[in-house]
């Protein structure tokens, strides 16, 4: 059987060159995408909040400077002396900032997802992104504001405080997990049961009174005391008087309640968030 002809070699010079391989090309990412988001999410609620009134920021150490000159002259004038001390401004001040700065910063986290639906429809954002932005925002301010009132009134009362660091940084830890937490329990609740809204802000009327910001605990009487226990911001009023009155025990306090009830409702809020926050943005 005859042998097939050879095919004629190509020369190399005339063979087709294949591509060299390339490398998949890499998507360039930001570095630090919820540090930008949040601080981004930040500067948009410090413009609409305090950037579109006359005075900005000025309200927000005008406003709690108010409400302790209108208690102060109140019970000033029923009252020779206040509860500790002799000042009524510092009395009060230390119970109502604490007050403040919790209802800040829990209603605003509350209503994080509300407040920023429209760009949570973004996949850059996320629900954690728009809690931590208002979280650092009204923690900030409020922290600044109490500093401000506070130093105002120990400058121009002339009164002499004998200031302890330790109960007055517990005070601010307790006061932010509490805060945090109940926040964000409330994000989820207010998304998922509207009218829990309605019931939560009707319940908190009268804690300003349940919270000690008027009077001290040992002074209510123990049926009260018995059922106030319980509300942790008395706890935080109570060390945070205990930073500036060092004759006041304030024997009550329990830190670890207090942290207690911010980290489960914490834990419980994020866990309703991660769950349905897909069905609270989709709610109208």
């Amino acid at each position: 059987m005859p042998a097939s002809p050879a095919l004629p070699a190509i020369p190399p010079a005339l063979s087709p060159a294949l591509p060299p391989a390339q490398e998949p090309r890499r998507v360039q990412t930001r570095p630090f995408p919820t540090l930008r988001t949040v601080l981004a999410l930040t500067l948009r609620e410090m413009s609409s909040r305090y950037g579109r009134s006359p005075g900005g920021y000025l309200w927000a150490v005008l406003e709690p400077v108010g409400a302790i000159l209108l208690l102060s002259i109140a019970f000033g004038i029923f009252i020779r002396n206040p509860p500790l001390g002799a000042s009524f401004l510092l009395f009060y001040a230390t119970g109502y900032l604490p007050f403040m700065v919790y209802g800040d910063i829990a209603g605003s986290v509350a209503r994080s997802i509300t407040y920023s639906r429209p760009l949570l429809m973004y996949p850059a954002v996320t629900w954690v992104d728009a809690v931590l932005a208002r979280f650092a925002l009204n923690a900030l301010t409020g922290i600044t504001v109490t500093f401000l009132v506070l130093l105002g009134i120990l400058i121009f009362s002339d009164s002499r405080v004998i200031l302890e660091l330790p109960p007055l940084l517990l005070a601010h830890v307790m006061l932010l997990t509490v805060a945090l937490g109940i926040g964000v329990l409330n994000c989820a609740l207010f998304g998922l049961i509207p009218v829990w809204e309605m019931i939560w802000g009707i319940a908190m009327r009268p804690l300003m009174l349940a919270s000690g910001v008027m009077f001290i605990y040992e002074d209510m009487p123990a049926f009260a005391r018995s059922i106030l226990w319980y509300n942790p911001l008395l706890h935080v009023t109570g060390e945070m008087r205990k930073g500036f009155y060092p004759m006041y025990d304030a024997s009550y306090v329990n830190p670890a309640y207090v942290l207690l009830v911010g980290l489960g409702a914490l834990f419980l809020g994020v866990v309703l968030l991660g769950r349905y926050h897909r069905d609270i943005l989709n709610n109208d």
